[in-house]
């Protein structure tokens, strides 16, 4: 067997694992390259994920069982090897689907392809073969903790935050619904069309779907674990993957009007581009968006292509800051999605918990600040401004906001209930959009200013 072929789904899972704790990097496109060196396809490169993902979301129970279960101090373990074990006893402990055999001797294996020594198999193989002779003494998953309280799998600065700020009772609920695998949910491109017809597609091919809890145009499937591409429509731009908060947050600059323009200074993917573009099919709008690196401007390009192959958007390729100084545009309605910590979407990326700590907030305060400073300028009189994060720190959001307005007298903060749906009124706290992550809605964060005349 060759090395490339011996490459299973566990190793990819352990070598995403050490890559992420030697770089601090996003496990997506860690993940995503390790499945393209190891030539992963369907199900393996699913078990792959779900491995990497589980254990990411399991990683204060899994050091627990290591803890009970090696014979040295953790933290003195090599990299691969500690994330090796990690994936043996979520596959042990919290699938039910894995044979034991399985479990430790693939597990194993990746060591062997990796090229570790030999005595690191048997140690590995030791730990694990343990774990499976010691389970009825071991703690579960939903094992209390010492003090009676669940483990909470997130890091103790985090959850101290949160408790300070919303409760233990809905801290501990935060991390449980982080904890779970979110649902998948899509917006539907109503401009090419309707949300019941896009349900009885997917029903057709025994998908269930059902309409989303506060976006008018969001559409839930429970239980779909295929490719995004797979699914119906795909191709011809009748959805994009985004959560409601996210398609709750371009909303607020309405009310919409023709022949205006719009920016979205922080582009990205193009998921609010495209539903801003979407807001606007009837109103012949002027849609900017403003994505400084290479490769999002490669996939906002082919998101728009798909979504709207005659649309009409301008992509500029620059920073926010230099396109201010170039810019002779001014906008009806800018939307600032800002780079944030992502504490309030750290279910769907759970490397979030781990790469982040305390000391980054008030840097990324600063750069909000100097983002929504410069998209302030490019504001029309009577203009919007939409400010927004998927975080749930106040130094990037109700902070940011007030010394915001602290230094711009020429803005002032609107309601933004009145230009949500009724349905998302649970989600308003004072004048701004602010959920907490449930099963229905991940942790956002949005402010709607206007420009004094």
């Amino acid at each position: 067997m060759t090395i490339k072929t011996a490459r299973t789904s566990r190793f990819a899972a352990i070598e995403t694992l050490s890559r992420l704790q030697r770089t601090r990097y996003p496990v997506k496109p860690l993940f995503e390259n390790v499945a393209e060196e190891c030539n992963l396809l369907g199900s393996e490169r699913g078990l792959a994920r779900n491995l990497v993902w589980g254990v990411l979301r399991r990683r204060e129970y899994l050091d627990l069982l290591l803890n009970k279960l090696c014979n040295r101090p953790i933290d003195k373990l090599d990299t691969f090897v500690y994330s090796a074990l990690s994936v043996g006893l979520y596959q042990l402990f919290c699938l039910d689907r894995i044979p034991e055999s399985a479990a430790v001797n693939e597990t194993v294996n990746a060591l062997k392809v990796a090229g570790l020594k030999k005595h690191l198999h048997g140690f590995v193989n030791g730990v694990l073969r343990a774990s499976i002779r010691q389970q009825d003494d071991l703690p579960r998953p939903d094992t209390p903790d010492a003090t009676g309280q669940p483990l909470l799998n997130h890091p103790a600065w985090l959850t101290q935050r949160w408790e300070n700020r919303f409760g233990r009772q809905e801290m501990a609920r935060i991390c449980a619904v982080n904890n779970c695998e979110p649902q998948l949910v899509l917006r539907v491109n109503s401009s090419r069309i309707s949300r019941q017809q896009l349900i009885a597609d997917l029903k057709k091919l025994g998908i269930a779907a059902f309409p989303g809890t506060f976006a008018p145009d969001s559409l839930v499937l429970p239980d779909y674990q295929g490719a995004i591409t797979s699914l119906p429509g795909y191709a011809h731009g009748y959805f994009q993957v985004q959560d409601e908060a996210a398609q709750l947050a371009s909303l607020l600059l309405g009310p919409f009007t023709p022949n205006s323009s719009y920016l979205d200074a922080c582009a990205g993917l193009g998921g609010k581009t495209s539903h801003i573009m979407q807001l606007t099919a009837e109103y012949a709008s002027n849609i900017v968006a403003v994505e400084p690196e290479p490769q999002r401007q490669r996939l906002l390009q082919e998101n728009i292509d798909r979504l709207f192959p005659e649309g009409k958007l301008t992509i500029c390729k620059t920073s926010l800051q230099d396109y201010c100084r170039i810019s002779r545009l001014q906008f009806a309605g800018v939307l600032v999605d800002a780079p944030c910590s992502g504490t309030g979407v750290t279910g769907r990326h759970p490397d979030i918990r781990w790469n982040r700590n305390e000391e980054e907030l008030p840097r990324y305060q600063f750069n909000q600040l100097d983002i929504l400073h410069h998209a302030s300028e490019l504001v029309a009189p009577l203009g919007i401004l939409v400010y927004a994060t998927c975080s749930l720190e106040i130094e990037e959001n109700q902070e940011v906001i007030e010394k915001f307005l602290t230094t711009h007298t020429n803005f002032s903060s609107t309601d933004c209930s009145s230009y949500l749906p009724e349905d998302a009124a649970s989600c308003i706290d004072g004048k701004f959009f602010c959920p907490h992550p449930t099963e229905s809605i991940d942790g956002f964060f949005a402010a709607r200013l206007q420009r004094n005349s």
